[in-house]
């Protein structure tokens, strides 16, 4: 890890924080591509991965916005309400699980509350770099809640953002049948849930790599029908129990085994695991229905009830 000095931490929508982070002696920072992020320790001792929503090209800073979640387990709380400028945080050099690839076609990104940060650094890439065309649909409740919302309407942004406000209201929600009905190019996709479903259900026709999408949620997010459940390693026999809060990834870790992972929000596939048996509830985006027989992202999808079977 390195530590950064926060040039800047300011409220730029509600709930939404902005944190500008340098080097103190004012040296270049390692590069990243657009749509990579950094892991940050919080003052609360949780490490968070948040994505950089600046332009590649700026060498001298990182930038990123972090929405203040008061039900998680309390790093967005204490970044919001802790960090100030002028302080130091320890962060993770950038990593990117959600890499803008080569589209002559252009690209349609689609983003939903704070699931802006990654697109919009695509978006400064692409008008920094002249090209390819790129059209974004930004959506939120309303105003007060949209983080970047006057820079999106800067001269620069004319005609490639369309920003809608759906104030709570989902026979208000935007219709984005019209804009995926015809695949073209690549369409990146970041927010809730809600939203991602939507997009995955309405590209279904779309080439599989043509499609992406990058989940803000924290991976440890609990639901209510959440139970706990067994964990087998098919190899050698060994059960471990899964309770609520706590993903078959970090039991795994914690038993001293080594599965590969990233993001922990089920959008890379990094984690991905043969499933050999069990009764799961997938929450990924990556597995197609076709391999939730045979596979598991295993940080995030849990069993629903019993013993669930893996291979590693």
């Amino acid at each position: 890890m390195r530590e950064l000095r926060v040039e800047r931490a300011e409220k730029i929508a509600e709930d939404v924080h902005l944190f500008e982070l340098r080097d103190s002696s004012g040296a270049e920072l390692p590069e990243f591509t657009s749509g990579a992020h950094i892991g940050v320790r919080t003052p609360s001792g949780e490490e968070r991965k948040y994505s950089l929503c600046n332009d590649p090209a700026e060498r001298d800073r990182y930038v990123i916005a972090v929405k203040r979640e008061a039900n998680s387990r309390g790093g967005s709380r204490s970044m919001c309400d802790a960090v100030k400028a002028g302080d130091m945080l320890a962060i993770v050099d950038p990593r990117n699980d959600f890499e803008l690839v080569p589209s002559p076609a252009g690209y349609t990104f689609i983003a939903g509350g704070i699931g802006i940060t990654p697109l919009l650094s695509m978006s400064r890439h692409l008008l920094s770099q002249g090209g390819p065309s790129f059209k974004l649909y930004y959506l939120t409740r309303s105003p007060e809640t949209t983080p970047f919302l006057a820079e999106l309407k800067a001269p620069e942004f004319a005609g490639k953002v369309v920003i809608h406000h759906d104030q709570g209201d989902l026979d208000n929600a935007y219709d984005l049948w019209p804009v995926l009905e015809r695949p073209k190019g690549h369409v990146y996709c970041c927010g809730p849930r809600g939203l991602m479903d939507v997009v995955r259900d309405m590209t279904g026709h779309w080439s599989a790599s043509a499609v992406h999408f990058e989940a803000f949620a924290d991976g440890s997010t609990t639901r209510a029908e959440d139970m706990p459940f067994t964990v087998k390693i098919a190899a050698t026999g060994e059960t471990f129990d899964v309770p609520v809060g706590t993903s078959i990834l970090d039991v795994l870790r914690a038993a001293g085994r080594t599965v590969p992972s990233s993001c922990e929000s089920g959008s890379c596939g990094s984690c991905r695991t043969t499933l050999v048996s069990g009764d799961v509830d997938h929450r990924d985006f990556v597995l197609t229905p076709g391999e939730h027989a045979t596979d598991i992202m295993v940080c995030v999808s849990r069993g629903r009830v019993g013993e669930v079977v893996i291979d590693i």
